[in-house]
């Protein structure tokens, strides 16, 4: 009798040129590969359908994502051992198998009778569908007002309650700022965001009476803070229908309807400056390379002279070749549909091309990898009322984007960056204290 296991060792063993690292549990109770560490579980033959149909981390995500395939043992160091044979196979633009090279590698000398018994234990030929949780096929220009109302949509509009399980009461979609290290020590995900908050409105330099704008303002955490620690006026806008839902409710809970207005607006519709600060924390990455600079532009229009903007992006590293990095194939199916990072660098440059003087740049890769941990051991504490909140696919989209994310952050293959600019007036007074005041 074949076993399973040993077939998709030894098939896995062909396309990657190398043993798998995992050791794989087949649905027929065979194991075959390393005896310590974690395991691939592949728990039925529609696994492997995805897998040849969709081969590397698309055809892996969908498995995971439907539940046919699974990790036993630690996430992080299945993810780990993964990542150097998958994702970063390909070289700095590459993030997963080409099919070509799949068929390639199993039609090569040798394989001829592992490919039988693999095709074999398929038996049905054809591709199974995606997960209900992917987006659906899109058309149309990326980043129109409709297509990015609807990738918003996809990612936020899965439940408040959900997001507060994962996020916690701080209800803030971003790193935070851990300034006591590591976190056993005492700090909290709450304290930590809080931290950042205050990071934030300390850099913009708020002063009661102040208007500011936040860009992408999620469930208002940056509006109320800035009201009540600063006494300023905030404006904020979110594509997300159920955030400002939640936001507006929290606001009015506190009393501050008379210095906050939440809008379900494009930051492209704001026609009412100028405003005397902006904050756009986490929003960036949805803009897009193409509409990069008239969001900068559109920002710069509305500041006052001397009006600051503290943008927070989460920024990837430079490419040979690519300016813009388009998320990949799993982020961009089921998390954030039609985001793009971009290198830091070229986030300043078309900052400063808007008309911007950038005056500091913060790098807080760290920080949001500890975050990612925070939220990830939130969402496995609460994993069955995850599951009841939304679905299990959007809880394991959810487990599998932020422990993956959290490792990409401290491998440094991402980063993300707080870029304070002001704009100066006509003769150069930029209104920022020399050094670094805040």
């Amino acid at each position: 009798m074949v076993e399973a296991a040993a077939v998709l060792a030894r098939c896995a063993q062909h396309v990657l040129g190398a043993p798998l690292p995992l050791r794989i549990r087949a649905w027929d109770g065979s194991v075959s590969g390393p005896v310590e560490g974690p395991e691939l579980v592949v728990r039925n033959r529609r696994a492997v359908r995805r897998l040849l149909w969709q081969p590397g981390e698309l055809g892996l995500a969908r498995g995971w994502v439907a539940g046919d395939l699974a990790i036993g043992g630690d996430l992080y160091e299945a993810l780990d051992r993964l990542a150097g044979l998958l994702w970063e196979r390909d070289g700095d633009a590459g993030r997963s198998f080409a099919a070509a090279r799949v068929v390639e590698a199993l039609r090569a000398p040798g394989t001829v009778r592992d490919v039988r018994e693999l095709l074999a234990l398929v038996r049905h030929p054809m591709p199974p569908r995606p997960p209900a949780e992917e987006v659906p096929h899109r058309r149309g220009r990326a980043h129109t007002l409709g297509r990015d109302r609807a990738a918003i949509s996809h990612h936020y509009d899965v439940g408040n309650d959900f997001y507060a399980l994962v996020l916690g009461p701080s209800l803030v979609y971003s790193c935070g700022y851990w300034e006591s290290a590591p976190p056993s020590f005492g700090a909290t995900l709450e304290k930590a965001q809080y931290d950042k908050l205050n990071l934030v409105c300390r850099k913009l330099a708020l002063r009661p009476g102040q208007r500011l704008l936040d860009v992408g303002c999620g469930w208002g955490s940056m509006a109320v803070h800035a009201a009540l620690e600063h006494e300023v006026h905030v404006v904020g806008v979110t594509l997300s229908e159920e955030q400002a839902a939640l936001a507006r409710d929290r606001v009015a809970d506190m009393g501050l309807s008379d210095r906050i207005e939440i809008r379900v607006q494009d930051y492209r519709e704001v026609a009412d400056g100028p405003y005397d600060a902006i904050s756009s924390i986490g929003m960036a990455e949805h803009v897009g390379a193409q509409g990069y600079l008239a969001y900068a532009r559109q920002l710069y229009r509305l500041l006052r002279p001397e009006g600051r903007l503290l943008n927070h992006q989460i920024a990837r590293r430079p490419l040979r070749s690519e300016q813009s990095y388009r998320m990949n194939g799993f982020i961009d199916r089921y998390v954030f549909p039609d985001g793009e990072l971009a290198p830091v660098g070229s986030t300043v440059s078309l900052l400063e091309e808007a008309g911007f003087e950038v005056r500091d740049v913060e790098v807080l890769r760290e920080h949001y990898a500890l975050t990612l941990r925070a939220w990830v051991a939130n969402l496995e504490a609460n994993w069955h009322e995850a599951v009841r909140l939304t679905s299990p696919g959007r809880a394991r989209v959810w487990r599998l984007y932020m422990a993956a994310s959290a490792l990409g952050f401290e491998h440094n293959a991402m980063g993300v960056n707080q870029v304070l600019a002001v704009k100066t007036t006509p003769d150069g007074v930029s209104g920022i204290a020399r050094g670094r005041r805040w």
